[in-house]
């Protein structure tokens, strides 16, 4: 698989998935959109708020930022590398994978700061994390390295689950074994902490985040966000977030949702009916 465009899914998952975000360590040039003062940002590929002081925090393909005083994007710490699978566990906690400015796969790294620093955890050099996700103690990824579903209990040692040509995992918050990806068939379904995957099934979802039993979110590749109630069996639409193609999707609660597309970082309060921006995102069809 080509590294640079391992992530080229979300965007043509009608055309069999290609992933919307492709990281570009072996290329110098400003893909995040970022102005000379470091203002703007595209290219994202996470979302969460920490939970210690509800600040949103966005990874992108050059650094994680956040809102400043004036709710431009500020760069978090000092690193502007391209952070791909993103997840915040914790108050000040967070996991990361992607690709070190100088080329290569960050494997697994953590930072207990906000994003300030980070420490390599596991797979440094051998795995891109594209879709990360915390829950029941636990990190369940999706290694785009060799496409497949791994879960650790610790962030050092892992177990592997099944290949799956997916975008974005999601894990139930009441069954540790319940994990579902996003695949260009639809929603794919393991009841076995991801060891092994049903095909999937209808709607096709770009990503996927689960934050409260009954309140499974969806967004699809034109950005209408879905919600079920019943872990993914029936569907109910719900808005259409600004800005088209999606990049990422952040359920914080069972109303709070975060997504972005190409215009910016929408929040919605109302369990995906209304949207209000919260950060602009320079649009960029380079990926």
């Amino acid at each position: 698989m080509n590294k640079r465009c391992a992530a080229m899914a979300a965007t043509a998952l009608a055309l069999a998935l290609s992933l919307v975000a492709c990281s570009g360590s072996e290329d110098d040039t400003d893909s995040t959109g970022s102005t000379a003062s470091g203002r703007t940002v595209s290219h994202i590929h996470g979302l969460g708020l920490d939970p210690a002081d509800q600040r949103l925090y966005v990874a992108t393909h050059e650094g994680v930022y956040t809102p400043d005083a004036e709710g431009e994007p500020e760069l978090v710490g000092t690193s502007r590398d391209d952070f791909m699978g993103f997840t915040v566990s914790g108050a000040k906690t967070f996991y990361a994978s992607g690709h070190p400015s100088s080329g290569g796969n960050k494997g697994l790294i953590k930072s207990t700061d906000a994003g300030k620093t980070w420490k390599s955890l596991s797979l440094s050099g051998e795995s891109d994390f594209h879709a990360l996700d915390f829950a029941h103690g636990t990190v369940y990824g999706y290694d785009s390295t060799n496409g497949r579903v791994r879960t650790s209990k610790d962030g050092v040692s892992w177990k592997d689950g099944a290949r799956v040509a997916a975008v974005d995992i999601a894990v139930s918050p009441q069954e540790p074994g319940l994990v579902l990806a996003t695949t260009a068939d639809g929603v794919a379904r393991s009841a076995d902490g991801g060891s092994t995957f049903a095909k999937g099934t209808k709607p096709v979802m770009a990503f996927l985040s689960w934050a409260a039993k009954d309140a499974l979110y969806g967004i699809d590749t034109s950005g209408r966000i879905h919600r079920s109630s019943d872990g993914g069996s029936t569907w109910k639409k719900a808005a259409t977030v600004p800005g088209g193609r999606p990049q990422a999707l952040t359920a914080v609660d069972a109303e709070h949702i975060l997504a972005a597309t190409q215009t910016g970082v929408y929040e919605s309060r109302d369990g995906g009916n209304a949207f209000t921006k919260r950060l602009a995102v320079e649009s960029s069809d380079a990926h």
